[in-house]
Order: structure tokens, then sequence, then C-alpha cells
């Protein structure tokens, strides 16, 4: 089954079960007629001895067809509404008065513009999860909050960051939070698997170093960059180790300026156009190389485009102590 999504606002879209497209209406130079008990050629061969000329009657007429083309899933729209109304814990006074603001699948479905596998597909990169039949997200304070509770439990048991027990954190983590946010966070930060018909977790080392940076760097404009470093691998659980690599998307260091710096710069928080994004990322920074923009910039690549051609359309490059860079094509206000 096809579906066509958009609100008033919006350019309509084609979804299929797993597919996007974007419609635009296409001019033909070949008058298509609409003509009720039309016969073909081939109907009229099988009848020679009939040689009449039939008057038809034309019921419509079109010189123009729908054009579809594969397009990148609106997205941005559903971390937008999930955000509006962000979990905040069982105990939360703000989300027992909430009566609004919370979407099922199917209200998500008739307002975000992409096709039902691409949408469940990006609930679960979100780290959503259903609350009470809603599709909700935690809010950054209650799932560091969480994710210290395993954190801690992994540290005082003494456990193998690659073999973490559910039941035994659901029974010790119980009292403390709802036993389905325990096993979210763990599904969040983990790989789920069995090993002799337990159930363990497998913690994804470098989504927790992200997530601590991420806790540290919200509060500061800038920060050091060696100070930041010792801070953020004193933070993370013994046995972790942090990099920069893990900060993809999330954070940006300036080598440019002594101290070298770094902060926050979230991928997610920029636009979703590709002019507009570009925009955005040369008003941040006037040159970038290859290796620092691609982060942010990957997601726009359409099916088989490369970074390399975005930066080809949207970027002049040049050369900058013997480094590729590349700025904006027009001036940015």
């Amino acid at each position: 089954s096809l579906v066509i999504r958009g609100e008033k606002d919006e350019q309509a879209v084609l979804c299929s079960k797993d597919k996007t497209y974007e419609m635009k209406i296409a001019d033909t130079s070949n008058m298509l007629l609409c003509v009720p008990g039309c016969k073909t050629p081939e109907q009229l061969k099988a009848d020679e001895e009939s040689c009449d000329i039939i008057h038809a009657q034309i019921a419509g007429f079109s010189n123009n067809y729908w054009e579809l083309r594969r397009c990148r899933p609106k997205l941005k729209k559903l971390r937008k509404l999930l955000m509006e109304d962000p979990y905040e814990g069982p105990d939360s006074a703000k989300d027992q008065a909430s009566a609004t603001s919370k979407y099922t699948t199917e209200d998500l479905l008739n307002v975000v513009q992409a096709s039902e596998e691409e949408i469940m597909h990006q609930l679960q990169v979100l780290d959503a999860c259903q609350i009470e039949g809603y599709w909700r997200v935690l809010s950054f304070d209650y799932e560091v909050k969480l994710l210290n509770h395993v954190t801690q439990l992994i540290d005082s048991e003494s456990w193998a960051f690659s073999k973490v027990p559910l039941n035994i954190c659901l029974q010790e983590l119980g009292p403390l939070e709802p036993i389905e946010m325990i096993e979210h966070i763990l599904l969040s930060y983990g790989r789920k698997y069995t090993d002799g018909g337990e159930v363990y977790f497998d913690m994804n080392e470098d989504k927790i170093c992200r997530t601590t940076a991420q806790m540290l760097l919200q509060n500061a404009v800038k920060f050091n960059l060696a100070d930041f470093q010792e801070v953020w691998q004193q933070s993370v659980p013994e046995g972790l180790t942090t990099r920069l690599d893990q900060l993809k998307g999330l954070a940006l260091v300036d080598r440019s300026c002594r101290p070298e710096t770094i902060s926050l710069l979230k991928v997610e928080d920029l636009p979703e156009d590709n002019q507009e994004r570009f925009n955005s990322l040369f008003s941040t920074r006037a040159k970038w190389t290859e290796e620092d923009i691609t982060p942010y910039i990957q997601d726009l690549c359409a099916e088989k485009q490369t970074v390399g051609a975005l930066l080809t359309k949207y970027a002049r490059s040049s050369m900058l102590n013997g480094v590729k860079v590349y700025n904006s094509r027009r001036p940015i206000s």
C-alpha cells in the first residue's frame, strides 16, 4: 500500500512500507486522453471485418503526471515531537500533570513524513520507548541517572562490561527505578544475548563514554581540550577508555586556537535541509577539513551519494598549510 503524508504547510511525500519519495508534477508533450471503453490496436486486429470508424467520447485529458524520486525521510520532526515532553521518571510531577504532547505509533505516522519502517528505525536510533502506549524519549538527566545506577552496580559487583546479568540488575535496581526503565537503559547502552539460559548485556563502551562527555560539555561554552580529556577519563567508569573519535557528531575540537578547545555541537540540532545545514556549519566555522565536517553531513547523503559529492556541490575547497579545507560557496550573513 502507498500513502501520501504531509501537513498543509509541507511538500507532500509518498511512502511505501519502507521508502519515502518526493512528489513532483512533470509535464509531458504527449497529451494523455481518457477514453471509456477504448480498444487498443491489438484488440481491433482480432476482428478484421469491422473496419468502421468508432466515435469515441473523451472523458478527460492530462498533459502532466506525478514523478516520484526517492528522498531521505524527513525525520527531524520525529525528534522535535518527542522532545516536547521528554520522560523524566515515574516521580515527575510534570509528567503526571501533562496530558498533551504524547504520541502513539498512529499519531507519528500521521504527522511524520517517512515510511513506517523508517520511523520505527529512527525511534530505535533515538532510544525511544513505549510508556503506557505512547512513544517517549528519556530526558537527558533521567537517562544519565539510570546509566549511573547500572555502572555503579557493575563496579560494586566487579562484573565485566561485556557480561552484565539482566536478572540481578532488575533485582538490585528494581527498588530504585521501574524495572522497565532499567531494562530499557540496558538495551540502549548494550547488546542483549543469552548464555546458559541467562540473559546478559554486552555494554557499549563508546556510547557510555559519549554520554559522559555530553554531560560534561553541556554546561560549558568551550572547554580546554587537555583539561577536558583528563576530567572525561576520570568521569567514566573504571575499565573504560575515552577517545576523541567517540565524539563524532557530538563535539567539535578547535585546534587552531591556543590552548586547543572542545565544544558541544550535536548533529541532531542542525537543520535538515542541505543548504541550511551547510550555512549553519559555515557560520560556526569558516573553514573545515573533510574529517571534521563528515560526521555533520553524513546523514544528508542520498542513496549512492558520497560526502565528497555533497562537498563539491555546497562548498569550495582550498589548501591551508598543506591541508585541504572547505569553505562556503556563498557569503554567510
